[in-house]
């Protein structure tokens, strides 16, 4: 599939990529803005493969460990299957100062064309640029901080000036909600969120936190896609990866969700369904904790009768994931295949019988 050929593109490409000058990556859907900014090779590259995919059948997203990468880099890979009337625009949101007290709109995530219609620094948003369709409403407002970070968005917060970046995968989950104005309570999407942790994060461990803390304190819900209402996210640094999980909660006006850091010799695939298994609090790396969770995740598993303190650490996925959508394989067989290619000396089942219930592959593997 489209991103398993991006993945192996990126390793094949990495060491040279590391090698050349940083490029000036020039983006013509964007005509206006600052100045074109300098990226790495590694993360040139990274976003050239994202630009460059023509055709892909579901969102599937890669995490490479620096010391899995043939240059060190920490890698993510987004491949995005563009259902409905999707915006393919990729546009830079500048940097930005704020006056005390200012808030930040949130707006509503249709995933439609146009994303979002108004000024937020961006030529390609303002009204003038997309004739026939109103200017965004915000459903609510967060208190705004005192400087955002420049970055590249489309549907979702792609990469930031801090390289912080994220690829994203739709997955079904046990609870679903809906939109403030628009039937529900929660405020947001997973495109807010990955925006708002560009503007705000200088690392993926930060990201996934503040992530985290917005959607349990305004609600989340997913953006209704056939393939569930929870969502994925891979976030990364120059340093580090998470495998982000995310979903409403049960009142449909908070969530839940659980990260797991990417060891530096692992790669990690999620095909749109849950992977994180067993969520193991005591485990650390250099001191910061590998897994983090809302206080959510036990309560309401315990309370739904679904998981138990003498069951042991709790299985994100068994707990939290509505399993595969349409067909066993349509998650499988992708996870099968990315790691049968990542890291063929690990055996995989080719078959198996349901995947949520059932650790068939594991959320990361070492190379």
């Amino acid at each position: 599939g489209p991103a398993l050929c991006a993945g192996r593109s990126l390793q094949r490409t990495a060491a040279a990529a590391a090698r050349s000058t940083p490029p000036t990556i020039r983006l013509p859907l964007c005509p206006a803005g600052p100045a074109p900014i300098h990226l790495s090779g590694m993360w040139a590259t990274s976003l050239l493969v994202a630009l460059a995919a023509r055709h892909t059948t579901a969102c599937t997203t890669l995490i490479v460990g620096k010391d899995a990468s043939v240059d060190g880099s920490v890698m993510a890979t987004h491949s995005d299957d563009g259902e409905s009337n999707p915006d393919a625009r990729v546009v830079y949101v500048p940097a930005m100062d704020h006056a005390p007290g200012a808030t930040r709109p949130i707006y509503y995530d249709t995933e439609d064309f146009p994303r979002f219609v108004g000024d937020r620094g961006v030529e390609a948003y303002l009204q003038k640029n997309n004739p026939g369709f109103n200017a965004s409403v915000p459903i609510g407002h967060i208190p705004q901080v005192e400087h955002t970070f420049g970055y590249f968005e489309a549907t979702y917060g792609i990469l930031n000036e801090h390289q912080v970046g994220i690829g994203e995968s739709t997955c079904s989950s046990v609870f679903g909600a809906q939109a403030r104005g628009h039937g529900g309570h929660a405020l947001f999407s997973v495109d807010s969120l990955s925006r708002i942790a560009l503007e705000r994060s200088k690392s993926a461990r930060q990201a996934v936190q503040l992530m985290g803390d917005l959607a349990v304190a305004e609600g989340f819900y997913g953006a209704g896609s056939f393939e569930g209402t929870g969502e994925s996210l891979m976030v990364i640094d120059p340093r580090e990866g998470f495998i982000f999980h995310v979903l409403p909660d049960h009142s449909g006006k908070s969530a839940v969700w659980a990260a797991q850091r990417v060891g530096d010799g692992q790669v990690g695939v999620v095909a749109n369904m849950f992977t994180i298994r067993h969520l193991l609090p005591n485990r650390t790396t250099r001191g910061q904790p590998d897994f983090l969770f809302s206080d959510s995740v036990h309560e309401i598993a315990q309370r739904s009768g679904w998981w138990r303190p003498s069951d042991g650490p709790l299985d994100f996925t068994r707990v939290y994931s509505d399993g595969e959508y349409a067909h066993k394989f349509y998650s499988g067989r992708r996870l099968w295949g990315a790691y049968r290619l990542l890291a063929p000396d690990v055996p995989m089942p080719s078959d198996y019988s349901d995947l949520r219930p059932s650790p068939v592959y594991p959320a990361t593997v070492s190379t």
